[in-house]
Protein backbone atom coordinates (compact mmCIF):
# COMPACT_ATOMS: atom_id res chain seq x y z
CA UNK A 1 0.00 0.00 0.00
CA UNK A 2 1.41 3.40 -0.98
CA UNK A 3 0.44 6.30 1.22
CA UNK A 4 0.11 9.71 -0.36
CA UNK A 5 2.22 12.32 1.43
CA UNK A 6 0.25 15.55 1.69
CA UNK A 7 1.69 19.01 2.32
CA UNK A 8 2.27 19.36 6.03
CA UNK A 9 2.89 15.62 6.45
CA UNK A 10 6.65 16.10 6.34
CA UNK A 11 7.09 13.75 9.32
CA UNK A 12 5.47 10.88 7.41
CA UNK A 13 8.40 9.97 5.17
CA UNK A 14 11.75 8.48 6.06
CA UNK A 15 14.88 10.50 5.46
CA UNK A 16 17.98 8.45 4.69
CA UNK A 17 21.00 9.44 6.74
CA UNK A 18 24.52 9.44 5.33
CA UNK A 19 26.43 6.28 6.12
CA UNK A 20 30.08 5.46 6.52
CA UNK A 21 31.55 2.10 5.58
CA UNK A 22 33.31 0.49 8.53
CA UNK A 23 35.45 -2.62 8.45
CA UNK A 24 34.51 -5.15 11.14
CA UNK A 25 36.23 -8.49 11.55
CA UNK A 26 33.97 -11.42 12.45
CA UNK A 27 34.68 -15.12 12.69
CA UNK A 28 33.15 -17.46 10.11
CA UNK A 29 30.57 -18.92 12.50
CA UNK A 30 29.23 -15.48 13.43
CA UNK A 31 29.01 -14.44 9.77
CA UNK A 32 27.12 -17.64 8.90
CA UNK A 33 24.69 -17.13 11.78
CA UNK A 34 24.12 -13.49 10.82
CA UNK A 35 23.55 -14.42 7.18
CA UNK A 36 21.09 -17.14 8.18
CA UNK A 37 19.16 -14.77 10.44
CA UNK A 38 19.20 -12.04 7.79
CA UNK A 39 17.74 -14.46 5.25
CA UNK A 40 15.05 -15.58 7.71
CA UNK A 41 14.12 -11.94 8.40
CA UNK A 42 14.33 -10.85 4.79
CA UNK A 43 17.01 -8.26 5.45
CA UNK A 44 20.75 -7.83 5.01
CA UNK A 45 23.71 -8.59 7.22
CA UNK A 46 24.50 -4.87 7.26
CA UNK A 47 21.01 -4.06 8.53
CA UNK A 48 21.40 -6.62 11.32
CA UNK A 49 24.74 -5.09 12.27
CA UNK A 50 23.17 -1.61 12.36
CA UNK A 51 20.33 -2.91 14.55
CA UNK A 52 22.84 -4.62 16.84
CA UNK A 53 24.95 -1.49 17.19
CA UNK A 54 21.85 0.57 17.97
CA UNK A 55 20.70 -1.98 20.55
CA UNK A 56 24.10 -1.86 22.28
CA UNK A 57 24.03 1.94 22.43
CA UNK A 58 20.46 2.00 23.77
CA UNK A 59 21.25 -0.67 26.38
CA UNK A 60 24.31 1.24 27.57
CA UNK A 61 22.29 4.47 27.75
CA UNK A 62 19.68 2.74 29.94
CA UNK A 63 22.39 1.17 32.11
CA UNK A 64 24.05 4.56 32.54
CA UNK A 65 20.77 6.16 33.61
CA UNK A 66 20.16 3.28 36.02
CA UNK A 67 23.61 3.78 37.56
CA UNK A 68 22.89 7.51 37.97
CA UNK A 69 19.58 6.72 39.68
CA UNK A 70 21.24 4.24 42.02
CA UNK A 71 23.95 6.76 42.83
CA UNK A 72 21.30 9.35 43.67
CA UNK A 73 19.55 6.96 46.06
CA UNK A 74 22.87 6.07 47.73
CA UNK A 75 23.65 9.78 48.09
CA UNK A 76 20.22 10.52 49.58
CA UNK A 77 18.31 7.40 50.64
CA UNK A 78 14.51 7.54 50.48
CA UNK A 79 12.61 8.44 53.64
CA UNK A 80 11.65 5.15 55.38
CA UNK A 81 8.17 6.52 56.21
CA UNK A 82 7.49 7.23 52.52
CA UNK A 83 8.77 3.79 51.52
CA UNK A 84 6.46 2.10 54.04
CA UNK A 85 3.50 4.22 52.88
CA UNK A 86 4.18 3.30 49.26
CA UNK A 87 4.45 -0.39 50.22
CA UNK A 88 1.06 -0.28 51.96
CA UNK A 89 -0.63 1.51 49.05
CA UNK A 90 0.85 -0.97 46.59
CA UNK A 91 -0.34 -3.91 48.71
CA UNK A 92 -3.90 -2.54 48.78
CA UNK A 93 -4.11 -1.54 45.13
CA UNK A 94 -2.21 -4.38 43.43
CA UNK A 95 -4.38 -6.26 40.95
CA UNK A 96 -5.32 -9.85 41.78
CA UNK A 97 -3.73 -12.15 39.25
Amino acid sequence: MIKEVLPGDHMEYHMVMARREVLVQLDDDLVERLDSLAADLGTSRSELMRRGAQAILEAEDLASKDRQLQHGYRRQPPDPVLVESARRIAARTAPEW
